[in-house]
């Protein structure tokens, strides 16, 4: 076969078929087996808060897990992804049930992971990572706030009928219920926070959040508090996995409605994803697969809408675990969704114990750490620009919505980014080495050959910039030499801007000649015509040949300006 070809089907192939062909020993298929336990004990508790801090049951989030881990695990492009439901879903699976319904949601997940799959196929995994540190950080950080409001009236044991989905007012609501809060309810949350803290700092080996729910679970049944549980407010959790959802009665425009939400969930499922596929390979040393990772995360999205489960991607949490707990193959995050059905088959009534109080100081805790104060005190000494562009993530996803917020931050970020760039390229006069009585014109004083060195891209950022500096008001000379040697790349802009420059100059008889023109950009004004508009003759590989071809003599004693790539001297 050949080697393009095989290199290109090579990415589709899951991280788990190159570990089955390559073999596996029965050393590391106990610690795969020892990592799935571990990871699925941690995931229990998260999948069944997710779910229900997104407003859907507990039972969905484990059937999340499930199938969608399971599909994660056995397709993805990474040895040691594990993924599920997540904190950064909360927010917008809850906002798509308040505006389209449980219904609407599944659709939309179903619909984000067809495009998922397309991205991957068309391998647009990379454009993701460019997706600027300050954007992510400023939402990430605006869920966990969002996340640990949520949780107020079920940590506290609030009597509120019903939580605001603004973040103003439900701010509001709890502040005004907070002086009537439930000491009992109260001090459960308080015991699993607690709890959890203190695993973490002594014995990090153990699951917190399972301990945390396990005491607190443990200390209700014993002393028969009166709290509510999960079997209390959602009547506890079935024993077997969901029939397939019916998708009938689907109309045009219900899907055009949905295109937007399905798009979030796509983007931020590729997003997540791939970060966790990072921090994956920062820790472990491999390099996952992105083009392969988002298929695996397009086909675990249908899966877990088939079955009416949740959005889910890669959870960076969950996949640190696998990683601490000694993994070594995909077949422990297939360990852990196996873990989830045992407890599902065996455990499900115990579930119904389970205190809501535990489950939101568990997601408190998710919160503080999604928030990373860290990370935002760091870049509010990074460069102003930066800083603002995180600020305002930030602020919109907690006041407005996560999909302007990561609109808005790209957009901003990308605008910023251009600014800078084009403050890179410099246009500016260049000595052009000729003795001076051989460029004066003695009539009048002014120079007949003026030369410009452009330094840097020629893009839209800078075009107009480019045009300004070009302009010749008074001392118009006979010829204007462009060296363009330092011009790697031009857009249409660009090409646009050097098209106006030389229709201008022709319109006051200044020749226009071009040297040390890039062969990629040669390329680009042969096909739009520029070349036919400064003349081929008018182009040139050096500046000394241009200047003797047209002007003066065959001599090439004079400095040369030519692009890098040419084995030529160059101006200095």
């Amino acid at each position: 076969m050949d080697t393009c070809v095989y290199s290109k089907l090579n990415r589709f192939i899951p991280a788990s078929f190159k570990f089955i062909k390559s073999g596996c020993s029965p050393a590391t298929i106990r610690q795969d087996i020892a990592a799935g336990i571990t990871v699925g004990i941690v995931a229990l508790p998260l999948a069944m808060a997710f779910a229900i801090a997104s407003g859907a049951s507990p039972a969905t989030g484990l059937f999340t897990a499930i199938i969608a881990g399971f599909i994660i695990s056995g397709l993805g492009g990474t040895r040691f992804q594990i993924g599920g439901p997540t904190g950064a879903f909360v927010i917008i699976i809850s906002g798509i049930i308040s505006r389209h319904g449980y219904e609407g949601l599944i659709l939309a997940t179903l619909m984000a992971g067809i495009i998922l799959l397309a991205m991957g196929a068309l391998g647009l995994g990379k454009l993701l990572q460019y997706i600027p540190y300050p954007v992510t950080t400023g939402f990430t950080s605006g869920i966990g706030i969002l996340i640990f409001s949520t949780q107020v009236k079920d940590f506290c044991g609030l009597n509120i009928a019903h939580l605001p989905a603004d973040f103003l007012p439900r701010i509001k609501a709890c502040a005004q219920a907070l002086p009537y809060a439930d000491t009992v309810t109260l001090g459960l949350g308080l015991l699993t926070v607690i709890s959890m803290l203190l695993v973490r700092r002594f014995i990090p080996r153990i699951p917190a959040p399972f301990v945390g729910i396990a005491l607190a679970s443990i200390v209700t049944w014993a002393f028969g508090l009166h709290t509510e549980t999960i079997g209390s407010r959602f009547g506890g959790i079935p024993t077997a996995l969901p029939d397939p959802v019916s998708f009938s009665g689907i109309s045009l425009l219900q899907l055009k409605t949905l295109i937007p939400e399905a798009l979030t969930i796509a983007i931020l499922a590729g997003i997540e994803s791939l970060l966790s596929a990072t921090v994956a390979d920062g820790m472990s040393g491999d390099r996952h697969n992105s083009s392969n990772e988002l298929m695996a995360q397009g086909l675990a999205n249908i899966g877990s809408a088939l079955f009416g489960g949740l959005p889910a991607t890669g959870a960076i949490a969950r996949t640190a675990t696998n990683i601490r707990s000694g993994a070594y193959s995909p077949l422990a995050g297939i360990i852990h969704t196996l873990t989830l059905i045992l407890f599902i088959k065996v455990c499900a009534p115990l579930a119904s114990m389970i205190p809501l109080a535990g489950l939101a100081g568990v997601l408190m805790l998710v919160a503080w750490d999604m928030s990373e104060l860290h990370r935002i005190k760091r870049l509010l000494f990074a460069p102003k620009s930066d800083s603002l562009v995180m600020l305002i993530a930030l602020l919109l996803t907690v006041f407005v919505d996560l999909t302007v917020a990561v609109e808005v931050g790209v957009v901003m970020a990308a605008m910023l980014f251009m600014k800078r760039m084009s403050q890179l390229t410099d246009v500016h006069s260049l000595d052009t080495g000729l003795p001076r009585e051989e460029i004066i014109d003695r009539t009048n004083g002014h120079e007949k050959v003026v030369v410009y060195e452009i330094n840097g891209p020629m893009f839209f950022g800078m075009a107009q910039r480019f045009v300004d500096v070009m302009s010749f008001t008074r001392k118009k000379p006979e010829i204007i030499v462009l060296c363009m040697r330092n011009v790697p790349t031009m857009d249409a802009t660009g090409i646009e801007a050097l098209e106006t420059v030389i229709r201008r100059a022709h319109t006051q008889n200044i020749k226009i000649l071009l040297s040390g023109v890039h062969p990629r950009i040669r390329k680009i004004m042969t096909r739009l015509g520029t070349d036919k508009l400064v003349g081929p003759e008018n182009i040139f590989p050096d500046f000394s040949t241009a200047v003797a071809k047209t002007v003066l003599h065959e001599d090439s004693s004079y400095p040369k300006c030519v692009h890098p790539a040419q084995n030529i001297p160059t101006h200095a």
